[in-house]
Parts: C-alpha cells; structure tokens; sequence
C-alpha cells in the first residue's frame, strides 16, 4: 500500500478557501445588534451564516477520511496527536457555533426579541465561539509552524509555500 504524502486538491481548496470565507466573515462583522434593523442586512446576514455553516460541514466530513498528520516523515507521539485532534475538534466546534449562534440572534432579532435573557445568550455565545476560533486557529498555525521549523513534512502536504 503507498502512503499518500499530500492532501488533495480539493482538501487543500477547502482548507485555504475557508480561511478567505472566515477572513470575510471576520471583517464584515456588525458594529452592532441594532444594524438588523435593516432587513437586508438581516437576511443577508442570516444567508451568510448558513452558508458558512454548509461549508464548515462539508469540510468537516471531508477532512476527516484524512490522517492529521498527513505526509509525516517521522513518529508523531500520540500526545502531540491527541492535542492536534483536540484542537481541530475544537475549531470544527466553535466554527459550527459561530453560525448556529448567529442564526440564532437573527432568528430572534426577526421575531422582535431584540434584548432580554434570550439575546444575550445568543450573543454571548456566538462571542464565546468567535473567542475561542481565535485562539484555536492562532494555535493552529503555531504548530503548523514548529512543525515546518521541525521539518516533520506535514507542513508540505497542505500548505503551497515554504515547502520542506
């Protein structure tokens, strides 16, 4: 049996085409709740957030036919291969939130909740998620990084520069 080196195309689509969808996400955030006010915004917002809900499924489901450590040249201890799991099991869980959570605030702003117990829920936990997304993914590259640095040869299987 060959041990496949690299991911896929389409792996490396979903991967680098997420970030692009997360960045827009990222950068076209509300200023504040009461901009729902406007019905476009809410719907375009609420579209937006199912669709990046979809995709976040669909790379889930893809992703994981693969190992973590794709391309590896060495051993990876199983703790480093527990904290990689855990940390995109982590990422996947905050990224499915995020959405959920912002349908939710949409769902209830278009129901006229606009404060109160419910919202504040809602919107604490869509910050809880955008938080911790923040954290994962910084920790993310930080070992994507040590690992180049290490020269394990994962680095090479996803990403298309600085290669080993």
């Amino acid at each position: 049996m060959t041990r496949v080196k690299s991911h896929t195309a389409l792996a490396k689509v979903l991967h680098w085409g997420f970030i692009v969808l997360y960045a827009y996400g990222l950068f076209k955030q509300l200023d504040d709740i009461g901009q729902l006010e406007d019905s476009g915004l809410l719907i375009f917002e609420a579209v937006f957030a199912a669709l990046f809900l979809l995709i976040v499924l669909a790379r889930y489901f893809y992703m994981r036919r693969y190992e973590t450590f794709l391309g590896a040249r060495v051993p990876v201890p199983l703790l480093q291969k527990r904290l990689a799991r855990a940390t995109h099991v982590g990422m996947y869980v905050c990224l499915v939130a995020l959405p959920l959570s912002g349908l939710m605030i949409a769902g209830l702003y278009a129901q006229g909740i606009k404060d109160g117990a419910m919202q504040d829920v809602a919107l604490g936990l869509h910050e809880l998620s955008a938080s911790l997304s923040y954290l994962l993914i910084f920790a993310h590259i930080g070992a994507a990084i040590f690992s180049r640095i290490k020269g394990e040869g994962i680095w090479t299987s996803m990403v298309p520069v600085w290669t080993e």
